[in-house]
């Protein structure tokens, strides 16, 4: 077993600022732990039913989870300190929004034949929480995807034309019949469940675990 790449898969959405964390927290203990791995990302909305133009955050999260405007603020200082430690830039103005994702995902099944998925992915985060980008644009969306050196003209006609929007729903779907109920939820060599961001030393502990099955 030492000889093969620890399969991870991993759920989770761009609009969730955990899965950033609980990715750059994974990451950290991969590379501590010197783990070969390969990492396959999967698709989760948040939020299905957000509309297109998304909704403000503060408003959002009100709705959501009963929070108010100082537990957000609190909530937003807290992971803005956690990504520092992991060297991620999370950006909280008061105009913060939360969009619909399904777009997203669809670009990101797109990107996998070109092999570009993980990079892809880590982009789509960067450009929503530390460059603020309106991912509800499909020339945004584009855009992202022509900067990591794929072609934003094809970018523009997958999102056009839904070609992938039934690989997602069904994507989605099957993760939901798992009993996938919230993200991040990582799922080491398709049978060991972990959900939330468990922080470095819990990922390495897992890892190490893992190691000796």
């Amino acid at each position: 077993m030492a000889s093969q790449p620890l399969r991870i898969d991993i759920i989770s959405d761009v609009m969730c600022p955990w899965c950033i964390i609980g990715y750059r927290q994974l990451a950290q203990a991969l590379e501590d732990t010197g783990t070969p791995h390969e990492i396959h990302w999967h698709p989760f909305e948040l939020n299905p039913n957000m509309p297109a133009a998304g909704q403000d955050m503060f408003e959002h999260i009100s709705e959501k989870y009963g929070s108010t405007r100082a537990e957000s603020l609190e909530s937003r200082d807290r992971m803005a300190k956690l990504g520092a430690d992991l060297g991620f830039d999370f950006q909280w103005p008061d105009d913060a929004r939360m969009y619909n994702t399904f777009n997203t995902h669809q670009l990101l099944h797109w990107s996998e034949a070109y092999g570009r998925k993980h990079d892809l992915k880590q982009a789509l985060f960067t450009a929503h929480f530390t460059d603020r980008r309106d991912l509800s644009d499909p020339k945004v969306l584009a855009d992202v995807a022509g900067e990591i050196g794929l072609d934003r003209s094809e970018a523009l006609a997958v999102l056009d034309d839904q070609r992938f929007a039934d690989d997602v729903r069904n994507a989605e779907k099957f993760w939901l019949k798992q009993g996938i109920q919230g993200v991040p939820a990582v799922v080491f060599e398709r049978k060991h469940l972990v959900t939330g961001a468990q922080g470095t030393q819990n990922y390495t502990q897992i890892l190490k675990q893992l190691a000796t099955l």
